[in-house]
């Protein structure tokens, strides 16, 4: 009698029973891992938007910049001292970095009214010179983005 070669199906279903388990566990731990890193990305670009309006801010009399030019040409071209196109200052960013969460780059100035609709990539406080994330989403730790 010649031996058989190959798996009976009870094998095969174990094994594919085990593979569905195993799955089940993983999985969710990449979807968390991708989370963590959207929200690591927000909070590094919000740290490095913060600090580039700092420094408008002092090469610029302490005025951030205003509402009533582009925040992008703004900051990702060179100003003069009044804020206008001019080569004395800045670009201070390439390019205004994309909110990972809602996948924008568009800052809207809100002249101190919060406007966190999900519209846009940031919320500006031209009032303040504050910059906020424009989701409604929140933090694992439940803190809402638009409080970061």
């Amino acid at each position: 009698m010649k031996a058989r070669k190959g798996f009976t199906l009870v094998e095969i279903l174990i094994v594919v029973v085990i593979l569905g388990i195993l799955a089940a566990i993983v999985i969710p731990q990449f979807t968390d891992a991708s989370t963590e890193a959207k929200e690591s990305a927000l909070a590094s670009d919000l740290q490095m938007m913060r600090s580039q309006i700092e420094l408008y801010k002092i090469q610029h009399n302490d005025n951030p910049p205003s509402p009533a030019t582009s925040f992008e040409a703004q900051m990702t071209e060179p100003t003069d001292v009044t804020g206008a196109a001019g080569a004395d200052y800045g670009p201070y960013m390439q390019k205004v970095p994309t909110n990972p969460f809602n996948d924008s780059s568009i800052v809207t100035a809100t002249d101190g009214i919060a406007d966190i609709t999900g519209a846009s990539g940031w919320d500006y406080d031209a009032a303040t010179g504050e910059i906020h994330p424009d989701d409604t989403l929140s933090s694992a730790d439940g803190t809402a983005h638009s409080d970061l």
